[in-house]
């Protein structure tokens, strides 16, 4: 599998640190190409001597164009993986023997290098690094359920064949933070490996990360990835699994559904897990944004979200809210509210929610563990069931074995 990995180095007006970086890459591994991104310096020049191809960019189009460029390149040689590794010499190519053993475990997987930001101040590593890295890890968590310690390590090995199956948009420093969230959504697990890092003092620090135009593409993209994130259709598999339960869930035939679940290995305790969070959401007062705070939690939680809407039905009006309104207002007078009228309704609305808000905190615990409990329990002996079934097919024989066996006699 390692002559099957190419090394791409984006390298943009770089050449402080450039040849460094490369002469390291070659010794650990032979394969190594660097991209020019349109660089104003002779990158040939500057890589004189050295055994590694250049393709060149001619003008300035991004981190992720110069990836993709390595990708199309490693395509063409045969190559089934790319390893990224940054031109400006935080990263020890020296590293790249830790992402081996996960490589030859999982080489399906995009597995990014965690660097080690411990005692920061001391290693010079700017406080905007440490704190970038700690708000892509939360956008990742929120938009995939999954965790990374280093969202914005620029050290990964991709596998190329998901590279040329997702539909990449970005093109700057924004693609490596897009790729993972889709991988994700595709199905690829994301893994990791602790790397060193190394950052110069600041007067000899070059970075080309523009403060104002990239986050602007950074928060527009965790924006479009958040809001797609949270919609309850599901995302395209990269490896043919396709999640269409959308489709199939319904509270008008719950048995259905949970079979239906259980054939795509969803466990129990999942499933019971995601409509219990639906039902303790769908409890409380969140009057119009029910839907979207689901759909977030569901997806942060990394469970369902289509069991988690479709129980969340149960608590629709006027039955779950008017319970709870009357519980609060029990609470608050010693007494139910018996009088219907605009005056209750209508002129009183603030004190009814209030009331409604206490009623949820009781009964939201109470119904979510009830219908947790009601769903494990049903999917439990429903999956036992099926097992026992399929031990018993696997023992007399399919039907068409046996009409293979008579044909046979």
């Amino acid at each position: 599998m390692l002559n099957k990995i190419l090394i791409i180095i984006p390298a943009y007006n770089h050449s402080n640190s450039l040849r460094d970086v490369v002469s390291r890459a070659l010794k650990v591994h032979p394969a190594v190409m660097v991209v020019d991104d349109g660089s104003s310096e002779n990158v040939v020049d500057i890589l004189s001597g050295l055994n590694v191809p250049v393709v060149s960019h001619p003008e300035n189009l991004g981190k992720g164009s110069a990836i993709l460029t390595g990708a199309r390149e490693a395509l063409k040689r045969g190559m089934t993986h790319i390893v990224t590794i940054d031109a400006d010499g935080q990263h020890d190519p020296f590293d790249f023997k830790r992402f081996i053993p996960v490589l030859m475990e999982d080489p399906h997987a995009i597995i990014v290098g965690r660097r080690n930001f411990q005692n920061f101040k001391r290693a010079n590593i700017p406080g905007s690094a440490v704190f970038g890295r700690s708000f892509s890890n939360f956008w990742l968590r929120v938009q995939t359920g999954q965790t990374l310690g280093d969202t914005q390590s620029g050290f990964r090995i991709y596998p190329l064949f998901v590279i040329e199956r997702l539909k990449l948009r970005e093109r700057r420093y924004s693609f490596e933070i897009e790729i993972l969230v889709k991988a994700a959504w595709a199905g690829i697990r994301l893994r990791e490996v602790d790397i060193s890092v190394y950052y110069p003092p600041a007067d000899k620090r070059i970075s080309h990360f523009h403060l104002f135009k990239d986050n602007v593409r950074i928060s527009l993209l965790n924006t479009r990835l958040t809001m797609r994130s949270i919609l309850p259709w599901p995302h395209h598999k990269i490896e043919g699994i396709n999640d269409r339960t959308s489709e199939k869930i319904t509270m008008v035939h719950p048995m259905r559904s949970i079979k239906t679940l259980l054939a795509e290995n969803i466990s129990p305790k999942q499933l019971a897990a995601a409509g219990s969070l639906g039902v303790f959401l769908g409890t409380l007062p969140l009057i119009a944004c029910h839907t979207i705070v689901i759909l977030f939690a569901a997806n942060f939680y990394r469970l369902n979200r289509v069991v988690s809407l479709s129980a969340s039905q149960l608590c629709m009006p006027p039955l779950v809210p008017a319970l709870c309104i009357e519980t609060g207002y029990f609470l608050r007078h010693g007494g139910f509210l018996t009088e219907i009228s605009m005056q209750t309704l209508g002129y009183q609305a603030l004190e009814r929610f209030y009331e409604w808000l206490i009623g949820s905190l009781i009964f939201a615990p109470v119904f979510a563990a009830l219908v947790g409990s009601t769903i494990y329990i049903t999917a439990f002996f429903m999956k036992r069931a099926a097992q026992a079934r399929d031990k018993k097919r696997v023992f007399f024989g399919s039907p068409s074995d046996e009409k293979i066996r008579e044909y046979e006699n």
